[in-house]
């Protein structure tokens, strides 16, 4: 069965531009993948999280896969090990973040995650990339397009 996930991908630390094309190439050459569409790249500001870190460059991907969500996830998980993600002080600096945004239309509450991303709504730096590829994508919780939702970021 082919699903679609959505993907934010971020990074902070080292070559940005570098690290998200590697994950984007890595996602590519996963079993199971069948194809990956990235947005452009978006220069941002941190959010929240340690004062002093660098700016981030964050990017959405559509990814066809008939990998299932725990299988996508641990996927992600593994990405970001194998490119040297560390795991720290939350919101902190990344050498690569990839965020399990939304898959297909489900709602999924799981002791280690949660789809559609609890705070994909209030951030510009993930609705951006996202609105690129799939504007009208229906936030399965709330109801509403990311253009939707990110008009409604970029009024906040």
């Amino acid at each position: 069965m082919m699903h679609i996930a959505w993907i934010g991908l971020g990074s902070n630390q080292g070559d940005r531009r570098g690290l998200i094309h590697a994950a984007v190439d890595s996602l590519c050459r996963h079993p199971g993948v069948c194809e990956v569409r990235l947005s452009s790249l978006h220069d941002t500001e941190p959010v929240g999280g340690p004062p002093g870190q660098g700016r981030f460059l964050n990017a959405a991907a559509q990814v066809e896969t008939t990998l299932d969500h725990k299988a996508c996830f641990q996927m992600l998980q593994s990405i970001e090990n194998a490119l040297g993600r560390v795991r720290g002080e939350r919101w902190g600096p990344r050498a690569i973040d990839l965020d399990l945004l939304l898959f297909d239309d489900l709602i999924i509450r799981e002791d280690n995650l949660i789809v559609p991303h609890p705070r994909m709504h209030d951030r510009l730096f993930v609705l951006a990339p996202l609105a690129e590829l799939g504007a009208d994508i229906v936030h399965p919780v709330l109801g509403r397009t990311i253009r939707e939702l990110l008009a409604d970021a970029s009024v906040a």
